[in-house]
């Protein structure tokens, strides 16, 4: 099945010689939630910008349901909502009237019967008769994504939709996010709350310097990449270890109560069993083990300075 949306060798420069974008490859599926993780200026903003037809791109292509982004742009713009990070909405307009309106401008014809479903389904049925002024501000973020729905799209893009706001209105919003999904809507995120990623998307991709770093599905990406941890807290303590632990992995804490052994994905399972074996022909006893695994935020942060170690 082809990619709902399509991104080929995608570059922008602006015009103070700023490269936002560096040859960027990107194919997203429909139905999926994706999630572009990155640190301020990475490009994400922009690379959302140019699928959405707002920014031109200084070369390369963008496909949306087939259709080029340029060359057909209302077509593929039907097909998108975008949700900006700005709370962008006239304060003295009704609910009911702003995601209405919304529709409007896409060229859709009235239908009533799919405002209230869209307004029922984000908890603002409710609220559908306040000036926008009247809302709470995590009550105007869902104003922003009942206006990016309101004309029925395919894809939905989330650009920092939680950034602001409390826990538990983020959870309520993941909560929107998992019944949009339910709905066939194809979800793309950017975020910088990496939990967020690692709670609701499927594939995860890292943007830096305006490169995609990466782009995986998630529980891929934790087993290739997420390191484990495995500590044990020793009977008593070892002033060095026994030259017959040298082959594996270990690291004597400083105060010599606790051995460390690191290993990455699955690669040390068996490693485990014949170092627990040894410690016992070494008669090395140990009261406590504990396990643990990196999280995808300990991925990203590996990936972003790993990139700054090649470009310094």
């Amino acid at each position: 099945m082809a990619p709902i949306v399509s991104v080929q060798n995608l570059t922008k420069t602006y015009g103070n010689g700023f490269q936002a974008l560096k040859g960027v490859d990107l194919e997203i599926h429909e139905g999926e939630i994706l999630a572009l993780l990155g640190p301020n200026g990475a490009g994400k903003t922009t690379l959302i910008s140019i699928i959405c037809g707002i920014v031109n791109a200084s070369a390369g292509q963008v496909l949306v349901g087939g259709h080029d982004v340029v060359r057909d742009f209302r077509q593929a713009r039907s097909l998108i909502g975008l949700v900006p990070q700005e709370l962008t909405t006239d304060m003295f307009e009704t609910v009911w009237n702003t995601v209405s309106f919304s529709r409007g401008v896409y060229g859709k014809k009235p239908n009533p019967q799919v405002i209230e479903q869209v307004l029922r389904d984000l908890s603002l049925w409710s609220k559908k008769d306040n000036m926008l002024r009247e809302l709470s501000g995590g009550m105007k973020r869902r104003v922003l994504i009942a206006k990016a729905l309101a004309h029925e799209p395919k894809i939905l893009f989330l650009d920092e939709p939680t950034a602001g706001v409390d826990v538990n209105l983020r959870r309520e919003m993941w909560q929107v996010v998992e019944k949009l999904r339910a709905n066939g809507v194809t979800i793309i995120l950017t975020t910088h709350y990496i939990e967020e990623a690692e709670e609701i998307a499927d594939r995860v991709g890292v943007i830096n310097g305006g490169k995609l770093l990466l782009i995986e599905e998630k529980n891929a990406l934790m087993r290739k990449l997420g390191r484990k941890q495995l500590r044990l807290e020793l009977a008593e303590p070892l002033v060095t270890l026994p030259a017959s632990l040298a082959a594996y992995d270990l690291a004597l804490s400083d105060d010599g109560s606790a051995l460390v052994h690191e290993y990455q994905g699955d690669e040390g399972q068996g490693s485990i069993a014949s170092l627990l074996a040894m410690l016992a022909a070494e008669d090395i006893h140990f009261k406590d083990l504990s396990t643990r695994q990196s999280s995808l935020e300990d991925i990203f942060v590996a990936l972003v300075a790993q990139q700054a170690g090649e470009q310094a």
